[in-house]
């Protein structure tokens, strides 16, 4: 049990306690923010009140009683997450009645729904934003196959700079090297290494620290150099062209759209014959296959050893786990695999898995930054949570405008890895100036975001 003493007033309600609402709960009571968590279910409000210091009702966040008795009218945030749609809707629809000044986040999935976007954001529910799980991890696809060599990939200021997680190996330029000796390296000037995992653990590297072999080093670089650092730095950058996707479900269809228009040859294979044979009406270019990914023989004859990259998509995941390590050992050059259980995720790097994706993980970084102070745009959470990168714009009355970065006091585990100053991008140093408008680039351990987000808020204002 996490107990914490809160020091300000600012409150999220959280309608849902699955995946999803247990771990943005985690998150933000950690940082000592006031949480609520509604739900029907038992059990699940049982997990959240043993594992988190928050408060939990028991009931349907679709209820204008329950939502009062959460103490919605002194909401900062009210997040709608649970697997209803209807639910999430109605529980919006309620709060704009009792707390028009609440802002409200809600996941839907239905495309009807999402169809009418504008409509429900200008209009009553007045819905700030609206999280669609399976088009967020469609999107962290994308990113994963912008440099399929890497292991975790981000990028902040519409894509102007690129967070890249990726292991050191035998061979790589990096070994050896002290950071304080990058600089003199070609092209070295362009980097900044924001953060090491060494055996599980993670470190924010200092000048005199050396990089080893099996490191999965993190760096920050301007997307103009991504191209040329990634090749020095021996990063596999080959482009994706012939892709096999397991699983013809929301994301599936989702994926396979995307890449349809990007003239990737992609097949997708899928065990329900009528999904088989509306998928093959709604895509062009698509070879549509009826089988079971987890079929050999069904590889074989498809040439997975020719793909260079299969995605496993399907709503079982250890279905998906075991089509990735299939595929890889019969010649897959790299593989994405959906996962759901948040407790798999430490475990599947040791077996043999590239890369997952999570439609609840992607949801849950969407949100964060709606929930962040300081007027945060984006936030990417890396390695199991242990650390966010988070992307700000600086308002004029803030505490940090004006003041050259070794002047800011941010807190040991914090480091500005990136501003974007109107058309320019560049890694900062000591004496760069933080200016009004800037949009930085802030690398956190779990520990200090709330201070962070503390510095960043302006001076006269409080949320």
């Amino acid at each position: 049990m996490i107990h914490l003493t809160r020091s300000n007033t600012v409150k999220v309600v959280i309608i849902g306690a699955g995946e999803v609402g247990f771990h943005i709960a985690s998150r933000i009571a950690y940082e000592q923010k006031e949480v609520v968590v509604i739900d029907n279910n038992e059990s699940a409000l049982q997990r959240v009140s043993e594992s988190i210091d928050v408060q939990v009702i028991k009931g349907s966040g679709s209820s204008p009683s329950v939502l009062k008795e959460a103490g919605i009218e002194d909401a900062k945030v009210v997040l709608a997450v649970t697997d209803s749609d209807q639910i999430n809707m109605v529980a919006c629809l309620f709060s704009d009645y009792i707390s028009p000044k609440t802002m409200k986040l809600v996941r839907l999935r239905n495309p009807d729904y999402i169809s009418y976007k504008k409509a429900l954001q200008k209009h009553s529910p007045h819905i700030h934003t609206i999280i669609n799980p399976d088009i967020e991890a469609v999107r962290a696809i994308e990113r994963f196959m912008s440099v399929p060599g890497a292991v975790d990939v981000g990028d902040f200021a519409d894509g102007r700079i690129q967070l890249i997680g990726f292991r050191l190996t035998m061979g790589s330029p990096l070994l050896g090297i002290r950071l304080m000796d990058m600089p003199r390296m070609e092209n070295g000037g362009n980097i900044l290494i924001a953060a090491v995992i060494r055996k599980e653990m993670l470190i924010i590297p200092r000048g005199k620290d050396v990089l080893a072999e099996g490191d999965l080093v993190y760096i920050v670089c301007e997307s103009r150099y991504l191209t040329e650092t990634l090749r020095l730095l021996k990063v596999d950058t080959t482009p994706v062209r012939r892709v096999m996707i397991i699983g013809g479900g929301r994301v599936g269809y989702k994926m396979a759209a995307a890449l349809e228009k990007k003239s990737i040859k992609t097949k997708l294979i899928e065990k329900d014959p009528k999904v088989c044979q509306t998928l093959a009406e709604k895509l062009n270019r698509v070879m549509v296959l009826k089988g079971d990914g987890t079929d050999q023989n069904l590889l074989i004859e498809e040439n997975v050893q020719n793909m260079d990259m299969v995605i496993t998509l399907t709503g079982d995941e250890e279905t998906n786990i075991l089509s990735s390590l299939l595929a890889r050992r019969m010649g897959a050059r790299s593989n994405i695999t959906r996962i759901s259980k948040f407790s798999y995720f430490p475990l599947v790097e040791a077996i043999g898995i590239d890369h997952i994706v999570s439609p609840r993980l992607s949801a849950v970084n969407t949100i964060l930054q709606h929930i962040r102070e300081g007027n945060v745009l984006s936030a990417i959470s890396i390695k199991g949570e242990q650390a966010e990168v988070m992307e700000a714009i600086v308002q004029h009355d803030s505490n940090v405008a004006g003041k050259t970065l070794q002047k800011i006091p941010f807190p040991k585990g914090a480091l500005v890895v990136g501003v974007v100053r109107k058309e320019d991008t560049f890694i900062p140093t000591g004496s760069t100036v933080i200016q009004t408008d800037d949009r930085i680039i802030i690398f956190a351990v779990r520990e200090v975001i709330s201070k962070i987000e503390k510095i960043m808020t302006v001076k006269l204002k409080y949320y």
